[in-house]
């Protein structure tokens, strides 16, 4: 191919260079159809205004599907398959080895990976990034437990789940949890341990309380509100009360002043 240098250049950055983003346009006005053996019939001016019927780059962005190969943080553990941006998979999860593609291939192997861990003994599996961090949290949790005092009842595995579910949003199979082997019946400070996986075993603190109802909770509020506004108004009371008491020992500390001679002049009687 016979082209001068600078053709030669631009050919070469037009191939190298890639389409970023696509726009899809139709025209404004429709071109007629032409006659059997006549060509169209173009208007220069009307038959090139176009409208955009779709600007992709401002479509929401398809995300890049990876397996990773190693535990990344805040991301998941080895085997997990992720989403994540195309330009993060490119430039740091497949550059650096971090991640693989999602062919069958690799699903099968860590798919086969992740069997073999399960199945095997307990010191030679591997927790799951889930599984960290529901270590983690209930590593910081201390849990309460509402008891009727009214009825008498033990402390179960059931109720102790649905607790955890209720205040922490974490599932709990009964055969993962551990209480005391004494029953639990009174108030006051216990423990549990949960097994998260099979692998990790987490003790939790726990205290059981006596059981509030919210409406006597609303009264008992109220009735806080009212003795504060009672205590604030005998206080204002007081003040009124002590203020007023200042008043005569001022009056009583000054001296009489004696009449003067003009004062006793008019109240001598006239003839």
């Amino acid at each position: 191919m016979n082209t001068p240098l600078g053709n030669q250049t631009l050919l070469l950055y037009l191939i190298l260079s890639l389409a970023q983003n696509t726009v899809v346009v139709e025209r404004w006005w429709q071109v007629p159809l032409s006659k059997e053996g006549r060509p169209p019939r173009l208007y220069p001016r009307r038959h090139q205004v176009y409208k955009v019927v779709e600007d992709t780059k401002h479509a929401p962005k398809e995300k890049m599907e990876l397996i990773l190969a190693q535990t990344v943080a805040k991301l998941g553990g080895r085997g997990d398959t992720v989403f994540v941006k195309k330009s993060v998979g490119r430039n740091n999860l497949l550059a650096q080895g971090l991640a693989v593609y999602p062919s069958p291939e690799n699903k099968e192997m860590f798919a086969e990976e992740l069997r073999l861990l399960h199945e095997g003994r307990p010191e030679e599996r591997i927790q799951t990034r889930t599984g960290q961090l529901t270590v983690e949290i209930l590593k910081h949790m201390e849990l309460k437990v509402e008891k009727r005092t009214s009825i008498e009842y033990d402390i179960t595995k059931e109720i102790v789940c649905r607790q955890i579910l209720k205040k922490r949003g974490i599932f709990v199979p009964p055969h993962a949890l551990r209480l005391p082997e004494e029953s639990i019946k009174d108030l006051g400070d216990y423990w549990c341990e949960v097994t998260v996986n099979g692998i990790d075993t987490v003790r939790i603190p726990m205290s059981v309380v006596p059981f509030e109802d919210p409406t006597a909770t609303g009264r008992k509020l109220l009735k806080k509100q009212k003795q504060e506004e009672t205590d604030a108004a005998a206080v204002q009371e007081a003040a009124t009360v002590s203020e007023a008491a200042t008043v005569p020992e001022a009056t009583q500390g000054k001296k009489a002043v004696p009449p003067t001679e003009n004062q006793k002049k008019d109240k001598e009687p006239h003839d």
